[in-house]
């Protein structure tokens, strides 16, 4: 079936060891991860023949807790996409209904759990890219809190907004997959871990993961729990998707929980401020695709601008491209107070408009996505439609918090999905109340 759906770039076994808490687990690990050896393209022509001459922090983990990795899926070129149509190596279908998207920019990742291609997999969201394919596809998808899971090894799009997280058909067995890769790692400054000479948070801190059992928290006992509902993050839904997402709630609450809708306003800033950021921190990153280091050569006849544009041209997707050139744009001389610093302005505000929320809730509660999984090509010719259509994801990544989506049902025969947010380090409040509707 991967053939049909198209969910591996690559497929390869990687042996894990002889046992562990994921023996006998078969992974697929999204291809902007670094394998050891098995090539990591990014969904790019211009890494089409690159192998990695290391493991990322997530794949020794995964190994050693005794999973086979199954090949490396098929993404969104360099993550930029929301429906893993932009890959140069061609769409993944959704296996609920093979004329539409998976979801992206990890839907080769989530389609590759929901076809039974892959017991459980990796995926990266920097504004949703686990998420939105998870409920595309009928699954589960965690986005942890920013510095639970090393990013060491992962091909970086936008450093501050990313993380790696795990796509399952369960609740339990993503935090599973969770309790495997989170922990502090001295190879990257970004996680905490209890080191006098760490880069990373105040020595003698604890990593949260280290005193936490995610799995554990999978025990759908949600009597008490507090939801909170911004009401923007609803109202420009498909009605057949709000009508899902408050039957989920009414589910919730029959179990002990309640509700109460909010207002976040900051939200309304939320999609610009997130592709004026992301956009920018990609234009750097990939500045280093110059067809000398990595990727297509653009031959060279004298003029070294010439040979980058060329290799860049040829190497790159119009996606990419156009994602580049608007980051660049932004951050450039006399337009960057303009765009990139009042979109981190808008970025601080977002975040403490999220912990005021959360101050008088356990979770916030949204749909994941406000549509419906749209048909192969529908929004290749409306970039802006794609993007806005991460309205309700974008939100969690610029305030550093914890998400999780777990289908709620569906809507003319499709899944929908429900996402949970919590407070920072927060994982095991949204794992609980995701859990409470399987």
């Amino acid at each position: 079936m991967s053939a049909d759906l198209n969910a591996f770039v690559t497929e390869e076994r990687i042996e894990g060891a002889d046992d562990g808490p994921l023996a006998g687990r078969t992974v697929a690990v999204k291809d902007n991860i670094s394998t050891e050896g098995v090539r990591t393209t990014c969904g790019s022509e211009m890494l089409a023949d690159y192998v990695p001459p290391y493991d990322a922090t997530v794949v020794e983990r995964v190994k050693e807790a005794g999973a086979t990795i199954v090949g490396k899926a098929n993404m969104d070129e360099f993550g930029m996409g929301t429906t893993t149509e932009t890959s140069a190596f061609g769409p993944t279908r959704n296996p609920v209904e093979t004329d539409r998207v998976p979801g992206g920019s990890s839907g080769g990742s989530a389609a590759a759990v929901a076809a039974g291609e892959a017991d459980l997999a990796l995926g990266s969201d920097t504004g949703g890219s686990i998420r939105c394919p998870a409920a595309f596809c009928g699954v589960v998808g965690i986005k942890p809190t920013y510095g639970l899971v090393s990013r060491y090894g992962l091909v970086a799009y936008a450093n501050s907004l990313e993380q790696i997280g795990p796509i399952a058909p369960t609740v339990e067995e993503a935090a599973e997959l969770l309790d495997v890769i989170a922990g502090p790692d001295p190879n990257d400054a970004t996680t905490r871990f209890d080191d006098e000479d760490a880069a990373g948070w105040a020595a003698g801190d604890e990593h949260p993961a280290d005193a936490a059992t995610y799995a554990d928290a999978a025990d759908g006992d949600v009597d008490g729990l507090e939801i909170a509902v911004p009401n923007e993050l609803v109202e420009g839904a498909d009605e057949g998707v709000v009508e899902t997402f408050y039957d989920a709630l009414d589910d919730l609450e029959a179990q002990g929980a309640s509700y109460h809708e909010v207002s976040l306003p900051c939200v309304e800033y939320a999609v610009e401020a997130y592709y004026v950021i992301a956009m920018g921190e990609a234009s750097s990153n990939l500045a280093r695709f110059d067809g000398v280091r990595y990727g297509v050569s653009g031959g060279f006849d004298g003029d070294w601008n010439e040979a980058f544009a060329a290799s860049r041209d040829q190497g790159f997707g119009e996606e990419v491209k156009r994602r580049v050139l608007l980051g660049t744009y932004a951050l450039s001389a006399g337009y960057h107070d303009k765009y990139y610093r009042k979109a981190q302005d808008a970025r601080a505000w977002i975040k403490r408009d999220f912990d005021e929320a959360l101050s008088e809730a356990d979770v916030l509660a949204t749909p994941t996505m406000p549509v419906k999984p749209f048909r192969l090509g529908e929004s290749l010719d409306d970039p802006l439609r794609m993007y806005l259509a991460d309205a309700n994801t974008t939100p969690v990544n610029l305030a550093d918090l914890p998400a999780i989506s777990v289908p709620a049902g569906e809507s003319e025969g499709l899944p929908v999905g429900m996402q949970f947010v919590g407070p920072a380090f927060g994982e095991e409040r949204v794992i609980r109340a995701a859990s409470a509707l399987e």
